[in-house]
């Protein structure tokens, strides 16, 4: 039986500072990469021809190709079988990026997870009583109050509607 291997994909870059980046995974989570610090540790130096992007005017001409972060900037050339020179971008794989990116604090799960905790307390529940209530254990209740997880809307809705008695109001602006 063949073994799914999940290959993690950056589906959006969010924006770009200096030599930093904040991207979006196929897992939904916003992560920043240091670039700086990732271009030494790959081993990127003066010789290479990919430390044009120590330039934050050359860096910020980064594309988004094939769910991955793409540099045509860079000259870079592979040899194919008959001596021919082909020019291709500089890449790295997005598990590499992954590997050296940092979780980006979200604004809005940050709110989220006070809004239950104080809710909580002004409710005079604990975090167990809350678990209970709403179907959920403990310590998903505790990752969400601490910003160590995401929540789906759903299981929002559980904890604030049926754990709270309290009514879910969702909106866009």
């Amino acid at each position: 039986m063949r073994k799914h291997i999940k290959i993690p994909r950056i589906l959006k870059i969010n924006w770009i500072k200096g030599l930093s980046i904040s991207v979006v995974y196929n897992n939904g989570e916003s992560r920043i990469i240091d670039f700086r610090s990732v271009l030494l540790k790959i081993g990127v130096d003066e010789n290479s021809p990919a430390s044009i992007l120590f330039n934050e005017d050359e860096f910020k001409k980064v594309e988004l190709e094939n769910n991955t972060l793409s540099w045509n900037n860079v000259e870079q050339y592979i040899t194919l079988r008959h001596n021919e020179k082909v020019k291709v971008p500089f890449e790295i794989g997005a598990d590499v990026l992954l590997k050296y990116s940092q979780p980006e604090k979200n604004d809005v799960a940050l709110k989220i997870g006070r809004l239950i905790r104080e809710s909580r307390m002004r409710s005079g529940l604990t975090q167990q009583e809350l678990a209970i209530k709403s179907g959920t254990t403990r310590n998903y209740i505790s990752r969400i109050e601490n910003d160590r997880s995401d929540i789906e809307i759903a299981t929002l809705r559980k904890i604030v509607e049926t754990g709270l008695g309290k009514q879910l109001d969702v909106r866009i602006k």
